[in-house]
């Protein structure tokens, strides 16, 4: 096996016999110089297939421990759940429990109401969230509200793979960039592209896209938060993320939820706070 990129000390881009990329897991394994051939492959713990390359960078801003209580989560959620999961669940995954210990060391909860239905009809993958959340409390010596086990559930509920993306890259990229220029247009500012939060915003997106395609699109009541809450305090970044939403579903011949539209606006804003230097619209 060929290690091709470091991603930290533990992670790192290889190539296997057949010449496919993969992420691979395993003590040490980044810390060599890179490239260099691995043959003591004992040394690998688990590895991730067919990842998408815009989360490579999302990953190194990670911490290391919270990408490995991921993976192993995920190997757990292999052992209970019969479907086949979308590789790319690694960040999605890690990401949210990297958010969700910072909500718990502020004291701050998120209220799923959808819990019983999510443990009445996916039993085996709110069993994963309490295993989850288990692991977590243990390893990383916290302490997460029950309400997480809900939200971990719920990323591998989506997490099936999705075969069939009609949109090609380079469709994806134009749609990614329409939505940044019209925030740069409407609010005289410019994104930085190299950005964290940028990144985030076109990982959010491509999620979103692939939700439009397959027809699982969010709706789950959070659109009430838009008239209550985000539409009353940031009418521009409502309206501005409207727009971008209409385009899409014009140019894709979809008609987009109140809730994608309130998920969509959440970045949108964080994006703007980061090009303004902090300040809120």
């Amino acid at each position: 096996m060929q290690v091709i990129k470091k991603i930290n000390n533990n992670v790192a881009i290889c190539l296997d016999q057949n010449n496919d990329e993969l992420v691979a897991f395993g003590k040490g394994i980044g810390f060599p110089a890179m490239p260099y051939k691995l043959t003591d492959l004992r040394k690998i713990r688990m590895t991730f297939y067919r990842m998408d390359t815009h989360n490579f960078k999302l990953i190194q801003e990670l911490p290391a421990n919270i990408l490995d209580i991921s993976a192993e989560i995920i190997h757990e959620a292999q052992i209970v759940l019969k479907h086949d999961l979308n590789p790319n669940i690694l960040f999605s995954l890690a990401d949210h429990i990297n958010f969700a210990i910072e909500r718990a060391k502020q004291n701050l909860k998120v209220e799923y109401p959808f819990s019983y239905d999510i443990q009445a009809f996916y039993p085996q993958e709110y069993h994963v969230g309490e295993l989850a959340v288990k692991l977590i409390n243990q390893k990383l010596n916290v302490k997460l509200p029950p309400e997480e086990k809900i939200a971990i559930a719920m990323h591998f509920i989506n997490s099936q793979m999705v075969t069939t993306l009609q949109l090609s890259e380079t469709s994806f990229n134009s749609i990614a960039e329409m939505a940044v220029k019209e925030v740069e247009k409407q609010f005289g500012l410019t994104v930085d592209r190299k950005s964290f939060i940028y990144n985030r915003f076109v990982t959010h997106l491509r999620y979103y896209l692939k939700r439009l395609e397959s027809k699982k699109q969010i709706n789950d009541g959070s659109s009430k938060l838009i008239r209550t809450s985000f539409k009353q305090s940031y009418p521009k970044v409502y309206q501005c993320t409207v727009d971008i939403v209409n385009q899409i579903d014009g140019q894709l011949h979809t008609t987009s939820t109140d809730d994608e539209v309130f998920y969509l606006m959440i970045y949108v804003q964080r994006m703007i706070v980061q090009a303004r230097g902090g300040q809120n619209e």
